[in-house]
């Protein structure tokens, strides 16, 4: 898989696309936001990982470019900037994940995961696991075969489950990533969880949504092996 880096801190460009590497990514650099523009809209990349604060053009102006051209690609946004406002007007901008800096390398690469894997289900429509089905393009699911009612929080937090499948979701990243939510409580989780193991789980005999006691939720099937 291809990915671009737009970063014009050396440092920061090289330790990130040596990360990157070793984790068998291939991995092309622009050091300023007009190369790293002209090179996403030239090459068909996984994941493009954009810094905000660029020479020249910025990343809020190379995301919108990209958008106003109809370009897909996940971006993955970086910054030293972690205000709320900053957030929101990168999300605004088009940006599928926003990461403040310093941030640890681990969860860049996490992230990075997670964006092919969500790019994949957006290309694909559906998701599968066991006997749900998901329909990602009409937000409808299914349980063998019965059409599950789900209201849109209970939507979001299952398909957000469902992509990440084997993975553990912390309370933080629902309510924050999932429903970018930051008034709703651990206990509005915990809530919104148990209402959707009614659904999803209460009348078939084997249970996905399961409780990784003192770090959060994951959706997985009895055979599958957690992944924090």
């Amino acid at each position: 898989m291809r990915l671009l880096l737009i970063e014009d801190d050396e440092i920061i460009a090289e330790l990130v696309r040596g990360g990157l590497e070793e984790a068998r990514f291939r991995v092309d650099v622009a050091e300023d936001g007009a190369q790293g523009l002209r090179m996403a809209l030239a090459e068909d990349y996984g994941v493009v990982i954009l810094d905000l604060m660029l020479p020249g053009m910025d990343g809020m102006r190379v995301c919108q470019s990209l958008r106003s051209r109809r370009n897909t690609v996940p971006i993955l946004m970086l910054t030293a900037r972690d205000a709320i406002t900053d957030r929101v007007k990168g999300l605004e901008a088009g940006a599928d994940d926003y990461l403040p800096k310093p941030f640890d390398f681990t969860e860049l690469l996490a992230r990075v995961r997670a964006l092919l894997r969500r790019d994949k289900v957006h290309k694909a429509g559906v998701i599968r696991v066991a006997d749900l089905e998901i329909d990602t393009t009409a937000a409808r699911v299914r349980r063998a075969g019965q059409e599950l009612h789900l209201t849109p929080r209970e939507y979001a937090l299952l398909e957000a489950l469902a992509v990440n499948e084997g993975r553990v979701l912390t309370r933080d990243v629902i309510q924050d990533r999932i429903w970018m939510d930051e008034e709703s409580t651990s206990n509005t989780v915990n809530v919104h969880v148990a209402l959707l193991r009614k659904k999803v789980d209460a009348d078939f005999p084997v249970k996905l949504i399961h409780t990784v006691h003192g770090f959060g939720y994951m959706l997985r099937t009895p055979d599958e092996e957690t992944t924090p």
